[in-house]
């Protein structure tokens, strides 16, 4: 897929380590991300996929600057060609870029929903709050309900209210969906298209690939903390022959719908991190190459690949 606009978040050669400490007095760093690219553009869902681990939840800290004191960071992130500084990163927070939390623990458990969701905006946007409520299929009285009163799924669809309610040009979703019914779900990501089809853009962390499919416009797949393929969403429709990177293939076959075939070994430790391509352990295909250099990012059939020979 070309763009012609400029990204609204562009990520080049990210890279986050965690200092820690081991026995004793021992410091070690742990590589989480690598030479991670990412870019998001205006009127679009690109939804983040990949195991457990593998970086999908750390991007989002890294990009509205709320990774913990230990965390060391390198390379570039622009919003709206800019770069996100660390004082642009807290005006924004909140404001042009949101974030829908993976915890439901981020509510305030002093303070009723409605307000919380409502925030600090003046007017506060009480009709467009409970429009959205409604669209929820949340009762009415849900906003004099404090957090501890609310189920797991009512719990995580103020979160998403709250994020929709904010004039975010930017949307963050971090695994919003769990705890949901299949149709609070679909609702979900249909608010999400409405926002990217307006103009404003969304990136979606799931494990739930199948819905990602339906309503993202591109899917980035991580592993072990760097970028292994870019591509439409509709390629992921398509089959694996579509796709290009092997792991992006493994991934496709080990849905169920699909020949459920498990992908042999593990992502590999933050702390002990193979030389070469990340994925090489576990790649069938490769060789000498993949084992010594990191492969560069390509370019391949509308996509983009981290790979010497996916094609």
């Amino acid at each position: 897929m070309e763009h012609k606009k400029e990204p609204l978040l562009e990520i080049r050669d990210l890279s986050v380590s965690f200092r820690m400490y081991g026995r004793g007095l021992e410091q070690t760093d742990l590589q989480a991300i690598s030479d991670l690219h990412f870019t998001v553009y205006p009127g679009e869902i690109i939804a983040v996929a990949g195991s457990s681990g593998s970086g999908k939840s750390l991007l989002s800290s890294a990009v509205l600057g709320i990774l913990p004191g230990n965390a060391s960071i390198r390379g570039h992130m622009y919003y709206k060609g800019q770069e996100l500084t660390p004082e642009r990163q807290k005006a924004l927070r909140g404001t042009e870029i949101a974030l829908v939390p993976q915890s439901v623990s981020y509510l305030d458990p002093l303070m009723k929903t409605g307000a919380q969701a409502d925030g600090h905006k003046k007017p506060r946007p009480t009709e467009k709050r409970k429009g959205l409520f409604r669209r929820f299929g949340l009762p009415e009285k849900t906003e004099q309900l404090y957090p501890f009163q609310l189920s797991g799924g009512m719990a995580r669809r103020i979160l998403v209210s709250t994020a929709l309610l904010t004039d975010a040009e930017l949307i963050i979703a971090d695994e919003p969906t769990p705890g949901m019914s299949l149709g609070q779900a679909l609702e979900a990501l249909q608010m999400f298209r409405e926002m990217a089809d307006a103009g404003r853009a969304v990136v979606l962390i799931t494990h739930d690939i199948d819905l990602a499919f339906e309503f993202a416009d591109r899917v980035s797949v991580f592993y072990a903390g760097t970028t292994v393929e870019t591509a439409p969403a509709s390629d992921f429709k398509k089959g694996p022959d579509a796709l290009r990177h092997p792991y992006t293939k493994a991934l496709w076959k080990a849905l169920p719908q699909n020949e459920f075939q498990p992908l042999e070994g593990f992502q590999p430790y933050a702390g002990d991190l193979p030389r070469g391509c990340l994925f090489a352990p576990r790649c069938p295909f490769r060789t000498g190459r993949c084992t010594s250099n990191v492969p560069p990012v390509r370019r391949v059939r509308g996509g983009e690949v981290r790979c010497y020979y996916g094609s």
